[in-house]
């Protein structure tokens, strides 16, 4: 499989500050993901504002298994263009992201997936999994933020590296929510199967 020597900074690690984690331009390992078995396929949450660091923050979160979430710090830029895409906003004049689903598509490439493939430095990196007109496979290093907003134009599926979720994922907490309610409705039901009239009795 080829790969496109491609390499842009990479977004950055929710758990740490925006200003103690540097754009990164080396390419990455040739250790990443290479079937479907080391990646898990990711939800695009939305774009969210981090408090109090007033920070844009990308979520995604794992369709299947503990479904837990991947926030990742991004720009104002691709914040306001991945929103948009999500809405369904049409700009009158193509913007960046638009201009690049379009150059792809026009030069006869499929597109196949977007996928978060590493963290590395307190950045992640992501690659655009492409299929040329000639039908070589090929990987184009890009900042999740970019890939993303890719992805919700041109409706491929994002997938995330299993290494990446055991390091920056986290569990959702609504999940974690609806768990204890089942929890405690459990309980009380089996109070209610268990309870005599005699309990109540003065």
């Amino acid at each position: 499989m080829k790969a496109w020597n491609v390499y842009a900074s990479s977004d950055r690690v929710l758990t740490h500050a925006p200003h103690t984690c540097t754009a990164s331009t080396a390419p990455p390992p040739h250790d990443r993901p290479t079937s479907l078995s080391d990646v898990q396929a990711m939800e695009l949450v939305g774009v969210r504002v981090e408090i109090p660091a007033n920070t844009p923050m990308l979520l995604l979160r794992e369709r299947d298994g503990a479904h837990r979430l991947l926030p990742i710090y991004i720009g104002n830029p691709e914040a306001a263009s991945i929103h948009s895409a999500l809405e369904g906003v049409e700009p009158p004049r193509p913007m960046t992201h638009d201009l690049m689903c379009t150059v792809i598509e026009d030069l006869g490439a499929t597109w196949n997936s977007v996928e978060i493939t590493e963290v590395r430095d307190h950045t992640f990196f992501a690659e655009l999994v492409l299929t040329t007109a000639e039908g070589t496979s090929i990987r184009v290093s890009a900042r999740p933020s970019d890939a993303c907003a890719l992805a919700v134009r041109a409706a491929v599926p994002i997938f995330a590296a299993d290494a990446v979720l055991d390091e920056a994922g986290r569990r959702d907490a609504e999940n974690d929510d609806e768990e204890e309610a089942a929890e405690i409705i459990d309980e009380f039901q089996s109070f209610l199967e268990n309870v005599n009239p005699e309990d109540f009795a003065s």
